[in-house]
């Protein structure tokens, strides 16, 4: 069983959300009949990329922990609103784009029941002493119960 892991509680200077698709496959005969085939209703492969400007050394590390917390055990990303959702205002659209990076239960999945995993590891770059960028990728996974 996989667990949530609290992401650092750091304020992202911007933020990149794709919703991601629903399953699917396409099949044309020798004819040109085509069949859609839906496998699904919710989404699956949204990706949020979270960058960080000028932020310390020391916070820099706290993004790193959580990386391999999350990724040593297969555990999973739990956002909440001190951290990716930090910021975003959107209360006209019942706080749809909060909701689809981390529902309002705490329970760290997104509004279609997946689980956000790294897609790769953060990449830091320094610019100047003891102040960084950082950016991180991360992919929301349909895990079965």
């Amino acid at each position: 069983m996989t667990t949530a892991q609290p992401f650092p509680s750091i304020k992202p200077t911007s933020r990149r959300f794709t919703p991601g698709t629903y399953p699917s496959t396409d099949f044309e005969s020798l004819d040109g009949t085509k069949t859609h085939i839906r496998y699904g209703n919710k989404r699956v492969n949204a990706t949020l990329t979270l960058g960080f400007s000028n932020i310390t050394d020391g916070q820099v590390g706290l993004i790193l922990d959580n990386y391999d917390d999350v990724m040593a055990t297969y555990n999973f990303v739990k956002f909440s609103v001190n951290n990716a959702t930090a910021g975003i205002i959107d209360p006209g659209s019942g706080n749809f784009l909060t909701k689809e990076i981390a529902r309002e239960d705490g329970s760290g999945l997104t509004e279609q029941g997946l689980k956000w995993r790294y897609s790769g590891p953060p990449s830091v770059t320094s610019t100047f002493k003891g102040m960084s960028n950082v950016s991180c990728s991360f992919v929301a996974c349909l895990d079965s119960p």
